[in-house]
């Protein structure tokens, strides 16, 4: 069955200079880019009556876009029956602590067995908001909290609110190596090259920046509180491993086990076993996108998280003389 969609916004004065895809998506948070560069290339856009094709096409300021299209209903996701671990639920927002191993949203080899499918279980009614409510994702092996929405209304002010940087979130992580102070990094990220399942540092990317401090120092590791200012594909794992110390267990950018010199026999055991980036986001703090009520969030650090630090606090005394030499 097909939809027929009738919109039209006004350009800001902020907007001048920008891509038409990039307002477009700022205009009308509830459709993906890519279904907004389809709309441009498929001559549905209008700007001041006129038609433009090309996504790359600058905006003065001030005109009238106008989008007449139609589309075809799409692939409806199956609701399935997944215990999530929920925070915090009114009735127009949702926070969850979602563990290790669970998918936020289906996509290429994972068609279904997701955080959106369970949402579609228990929600039936938040079908009806884009993307099942779902404004901002977590790694699949990356644990702790996130911010649903369950109406439309809740939704276009959290993609606001995010957009604008008025999400806080903040995570815990180890990683390889002895960091010595906290610091920021702010370097842009866009798709690696030749690996395209992978991130990367880009000059050509997102702008992108990340606060990070340091909580404790282990002999050849180090745990970190993190703050995201954006929130880019694998944002973390690429900054850090740009840093060279790249997050424990990060299979992906780095972090192959690393265990410090005559460590004992459990501490590389645990090392090796941790097969997951260690990272966990560990507080969220937002305005309620209906209220406005300033709300905070905590989720404890994982048991395996938990653990592996045990055991580098463990390493780390019994090698203190050493270290003090």
């Amino acid at each position: 069955m097909a939809e027929h969609i009738s919109l039209s916004s006004e350009v800001s004065e902020s907007q001048l200079g920008k891509r038409l895809d990039q307002v477009l998506a700022e205009l009308f948070p509830d459709y993906s880019r890519t279904r907004i560069k389809e709309w441009i290339k498929d001559k549905a856009v209008t700007v001041d009556g006129v038609v433009v094709d090309k996504p790359r096409e600058k905006v003065m300021g001030g005109e009238t876009i106008c989008i007449e299209t139609v589309i075809e209903e799409e692939v409806r996701w199956v609701p399935q029956n997944i215990e999530l671990d929920i925070v915090y639920e009114d009735d127009d927002i949702l926070v969850i602590n979602k563990p290790a191993g669970l998918v936020v949203h289906p996509g290429a080899g994972t068609p279904d067995g997701t955080v959106l499918n369970a949402l579609l279980h228990k929600y039936p009614d938040i079908a009806n908001v884009p993307r099942a409510g779902i404004v901002h994702r977590l790694d699949k092996e990356t644990t702790g909290l996130m911010v649903i929405a369950k109406t439309i209304p809740a939704q276009t002010h959290l993609v606001a609110d995010l957009q604008e940087r008025l999400i806080t979130r903040e995570y815990e992580a180890i990683c390889n190596g002895i960091m010595t102070a906290g610091g920021t990094v702010e370097k842009p990220i866009g798709r690696h090259p030749t690996k395209r399942t992978q991130m990367a540092i880009n000059e050509l990317g997102k702008p992108a920046i990340t606060h990070y401090r340091v909580a404790e120092k282990f002999r050849l590791h180090t745990r970190l509180r993190l703050r995201l200012e954006t929130g880019r594909t694998h944002q973390i794992r690429v900054h850090m491993s740009h840093l060279t110390h790249p997050l424990v267990g990060d299979p992906v950018y780095g972090g192959r086990p690393r265990p410090p010199k005559n460590a004992s026999d459990e501490l590389r055991e645990t090392l090796k076993q941790f097969k997951r980036q260690a990272l966990h986001a560990a507080m969220l703090k937002l305005h309620h996108p209906i209220t406005g009520e300033e709300m905070e969030w905590h989720a404890p650090i994982p048991d395996d998280m938990v653990a592996l630090t045990l055991a580098l606090r463990e390493d780390t005394k019994l090698h203190l003389d050493e270290m003090l030499d």
